[in-house]
Parts: structure tokens; sequence; C-alpha cells
């Protein structure tokens, strides 16, 4: 029988609160191929991010486990990168510095001083922000910010790159370059990519596969909906294509028929 490259089985957690045990995840189970882009969507509190965080190591299931190429996660990796809603990059650090550091961590002792700035370098071309690389947080857009996070990510050659609402924050015209930008690395590096997303266009336009997860809690996998749209992907073309739009009605029929919103 073949394994998949990363392998989600009956995963289940508890959180203590003062009323006692909160299951947050129940029996979570999930198969995604090496390369494929699968995106998670559903209510807020419907448990994506704690799958996301289990997946990176940050959380430990209750029950259950996650296999990444045979071997069991359980704590934080570098073949695992997560890029957040908020870039967390270190605002006394140039761009270049805090690519450069999860480089060092990753690479220490199998890439020289030379191989290293070429490797940096690369990955910020990657994510088209070498002109900006000498520049410190503060001096650049939020949009430019999410571009260091992903070069980061991607700087560490992660099998697997989690992303959690990476463009949430964004608006609209940065969100749809950013998106791009992440079709172009996808097709380019064909790592394997998990994102949390609320925006139903985004999940379509970007997944093989959308994730809907029910709500919390004891939060599982709702419904899977494969997305067989050619690649590349033209967001233009998208908007006169009758397979999109059936896909996104799917999407929202889950979302608001069959999961009914829990009161905000």
């Amino acid at each position: 029988m073949s394994h998949s490259h990363l392998e989600l089985t009956g995963v289940g957690i508890d959180f203590p609160t003062d009323k006692g045990l909160y299951r947050a995840l129940q029996n979570v189970n999930l198969r995604i191929d090496k390369g494929e882009f699968v995106s998670l969507i559903g209510h807020s509190g419907c448990g994506k991010s704690t799958v996301l965080n289990i997946v990176a190591g940050l959380h430990k299931a209750t029950t259950g486990g996650v296999i990444l190429d045979g071997r069991e996660v359980d704590e934080p990796g570098p073949e695992r990168a997560v890029v957040f809603q908020n870039h967390s990059l270190l605002p006394w650090l140039s761009c270049y510095q805090n690519v450069e550091l999860a480089v060092r961590q990753v690479f220490k002792g199998k890439k020289s001083r030379t191989e290293m700035r070429d490797w940096i370098e690369h990955n910020l071309a990657l994510v088209h922000m070498t002109h900006a690389m000498h520049k410190r947080p503060s001096e650049i857009s939020g949009g430019m910010k999410q571009r260091i996070g992903i070069a980061r990510a991607l700087a560490m050659q992660p099998k697997v790159l989690l992303m959690d609402e990476p463009f949430g924050a964004l608006d609209a015209l940065t969100r749809a370059h950013l998106q791009d930008s992440l079709m172009e690395i996808h097709a380019d590096l064909g790592n394997t990519v998990i994102m949390i997303t609320h925006d139903v266009d985004e999940a379509v336009l970007l997944s093989d596969r959308i994730v809907m997860m029910s709500n919390g809690p004891a939060a599982s996998v709702g419904e899977i909906l494969k997305v067989e749209l050619a690649r590349p992907r033209e967001r233009l073309a998208m908007a006169n294509d009758p397979q999109y739009h059936a896909y996104r009605a799917a999407v929202l029929e889950f979302l608001y028929e069959k999961q009914v919103r829990p009161a905000a």
C-alpha cells in the first residue's frame, strides 16, 4: 500500500478551559499528495488554524497523528515552514537579514557563505523583492512584508509550506498580485502547500482541492472539493468560466447552507 506524502489520521485535540476540556477537532482524516495545493476553508472557530498548527508541530494532537514522508510529526521543523497572517518579521533586521536568519538556521554547515548569499537572493527574486532587500520592515508596505515572509519560508526549502490566511490583511489589488505570485512559485517549485483562507475565490483560484471544515466544537472535515481547472490559471479568464463558478457555488453552498454560521 502506498503512503501519501502527508497524512493526517484520526486527528483530534482537546484544550483545557474553565469548564473542563474543549474538543476543538475530532477525527480529522486527510491525505495530501506531494506538490498538491490544498486550502482549508470554514467559518471562524472551525479549527482550521488548529489543523495547521498540528501539522506545523506547534500543537500536539490528543488523538491520532500526522505523518510526513513516513515520519511522525510532533514538533516544529524546517521541512514545514509557516507563513502567518501577520508577517512576524524582526523589525530591526533588513529584509535580506530576515531571510538570512532562516537560511543560517537550516543550512549552517551545509552551504558556504557565498552559496547562502546566492540562495537568499534567489528566494528574494522569486517573490520580486530584490529591489527592497536592504530595507527594514517599517520601510515597506504590508504586501511587501508578506512577500518577505514567503521568501523566508521558501528559503528553508520546506517539503510543506503552511499558510494561515497569508493575504487576509491586504487590500484586494495587493492580494491579487500575491495570489498570482504564489501560483507562479507553486508551478515553479512544485512544493506542497496547505493554505487557510476565508476567501472563496482565493480557494478556487489557487487550489487543487478545497477542504471544507464543519463547525466546532469537535470540528472535522465536512467535504472535499476537487478543483479540476487547467493550470496556469488566469484570473480574468476565470471570470467567464462556468466551471469556476460551479466550484465557487459549491463552496458557498457548503458554508452557508450545510454549515449554518455560528452566532458571532
